[in-house]
């Protein structure tokens, strides 16, 4: 079963710009739950509380539990507005879900054991993750924080292709049924060789007056 994580939040009666801008000065950040049956309800939470919870993949992955005066709503986080030079979150949306209803959204990849790969101890190879999160289909209950790519076996040449993850019971990849196209990769272990030579070489310009000169003689 997924792991749930509570935050505790308060209604908010005022709204607009002014409202919200008091909010976060006095250390608070303003917020609106929406979806399901319910009406739409602003809601403030405490701005420290959130910042720490923010540095963890499971603030945005997993399934949260709202807590508005011992009142509990699932929700999973939707959108989250940041100020944009100032470590200071602006905004927060949360979008309740059904428990009975499947669910789509991303969740981080973690990376194991590259290092102890083939590939990873090879002075010769490069490593690239070309995803670093994948989107996914599942009940709440089945929801995982992260999904786990373990790398122990990857050998120069070889490609992780998003089939090839391990995912948890209850959890597809909806981008798979859309055909072998969207089957793209997530890791790749290149030849360092090849890396260099696909690495294209700028030829030097010639500036147009010295080939206007040329052209004259």
């Amino acid at each position: 079963m997924a792991k749930t994580h509570e935050i505790k939040v308060e209604r908010r009666e005022d709204e607009g710009k002014g409202a919200s801008r008091r909010l976060r000065h006095a250390g608070t950040v303003p917020a609106i739950v929406y979806g399901g049956e319910l009406k739409p309800v602003s809601i403030q939470l405490n701005h420290n509380e959130v910042w720490l919870a923010s540095q963890h993949d499971w603030f945005y992955s997993s399934i949260l539990d709202l807590s508005l005066n011992g009142d509990i709503q699932k929700v999973l986080l939707r959108d989250m507005q940041r100020h944009p030079f100032k470590q200071q979150i602006m905004h927060l949306d949360f979008q309740r879900v059904n428990e009975n209803e499947t669910l789509r959204t991303a969740v981080p990849l973690h990376f194991l054991n590259e290092d102890k790969s083939p590939a990873g101890k090879s002075a010769e190879a490069v490593v690239t993750h070309e995803l670093n999160e994948v989107v996914v289909e599942c009940l709440p209950k089945d929801l995982p924080e992260f999904i786990e790519i373990d790398l122990a076996d990857l050998a120069i040449g070889a490609v992780v292709h998003l089939s090839d993850v391990k995912l948890p019971a209850g959890v597809v990849i909806p981008e798979l049924k859309l055909g072998k196209e969207h089957d793209v990769a997530v890791v790749i272990a290149k030849h360092g060789k090849e890396e260099a030579e696909e690495t294209p070489v700028e030829s030097a310009e010639v500036p147009a007056a010295k080939v206007a000169k040329k052209d004259d003689k």
